[in-house]
């Protein structure tokens, strides 16, 4: 029996993870019906990490690896490493035989940059650690729901280490946590994971649809962090000092504020609240931002707006009125 898996991208760069596990499925829009392994009623153990954490562009992905605990010898056997240890080469050569293995199942969570930014500046703040904690916990609540047997999990510390195991622990109770530093060198199922968040970053900006039309736009972005000249000067060539950065960009990061010290100054009209009354005597509330392309730190909820007869480009970003310019 041959398992299925594929990664689906949607419009505007935006990448969704769908994973089959098994061949009998049935698919609606972009969404597959899982099924459980047939080893999935057996003890099973599962291994997290994730890729794109500091870049300042794309998405950051968590991947999860996992199998039956008797195939836990055999796994050592297959060369998973650290990925940031491997050629690109040899993690995609890695990431196709396990995709071809009937004894392993694993998946994603692909996050993207705007959502990434947009939970950050929020009104109530999610930081980075939160968001990776949600990630991992997701992917564990979707294996259990497959109805595979979990009983082990070896996790990538994200902040203290004995904090995060005890969070873990808590909300999965029934499972075995190991959460450690270097975990993606110490133990191959997180080494697995760790090639499959990795290879499925790389493809999803190797293959980011940059839909933004303004001129002389390019791909030459080097490697997305903050310190490469590259991508300091993509950066500086792709700001617009009213719209901010193009979609693929994290612009909640602080390599991004150097950008616009001297943009345009922006005030957002938000729109009425939830009983339908004024947010004050004028019926308006302006905020001033004092960054171009920042999204508000209200609730989004309070910024959405109807966005008819504006442009696409203008609603996904949340774009008001340009009151003063």
């Amino acid at each position: 029996m041959k398992r299925l898996v594929e990664i689906c991208f949607l419009g505007r760069g935006k990448v969704k993870s769908c994973e089959i596990h098994c061949s009998s499925f049935s698919k609606m829009g972009s969404e597959a019906t899982l099924c459980v392994p047939k080893w999935g009623s057996e003890p099973s153990i599962m291994g997290i990490d994730e890729a794109g954490r500091g870049p300042v562009l794309g998405p950051m992905v968590y991947g999860c690896l996992y199998c039956a605990r008797s195939y836990q010898k055999t796994l050592s056997t297959l060369s998973f490493a650290d990925s940031k240890t491997l050629k690109e080469e040899k993690r995609e050569e890695l990431f196709e035989a396990l995709k071809e293995n009937d004894s392993i199942g694993w998946a994603v969570d692909v996050i993207d940059p705007r959502e990434l930014s947009a939970k950050m500046l929020k009104k109530n703040k999610i930081n980075l650690n939160e968001i990776s904690h949600d990630s991992a916990m997701g992917l564990i609540d979707r294996v259990l729901k497959m109805g595979v047997l979990l009983t082990e999990v070896y996790v990538d510390t994200v902040g203290d280490a004995g904090k995060y195991e005890a969070k873990l622990s808590k909300i999965f109770p029934s499972i075995k946590f190991v959460v450690a530093k270097k975990a993606d060198s110490l133990y191959p199922v997180v080494s697995g994971a760790s090639i499959v968040a990795k290879v499925t970053r790389d493809r999803a900006v190797r293959e980011w649809v940059l839909d933004e039309t303004a001129e002389n736009m390019h791909r030459n972005f080097g490697s997305g962090y903050p310190g490469d000249p590259q991508t300091k000067s993509w950066l500086k060539d792709h700001r617009h000092y009213i719209f901010g950065f193009p979609s693929l960009v994290r612009f909640s990061w602080g390599t991004c504020t150097t950008y616009f010290k001297d943009g345009a100054e922006v005030l957002w009209e938000s729109d009425k609240d939830e009983d339908g009354g004024s947010n004050n005597q004028n019926g308006k509330r302006q905020l001033k931002l004092s960054n171009v392309g920042f999204t508000s730190k209200r609730r989004s909820d309070e910024i959405e707006s109807s966005g008819k007869g504006r442009s696409r480009f203008f609603q996904a970003r949340k774009l008001e009125h340009l009151a003063y310019f």
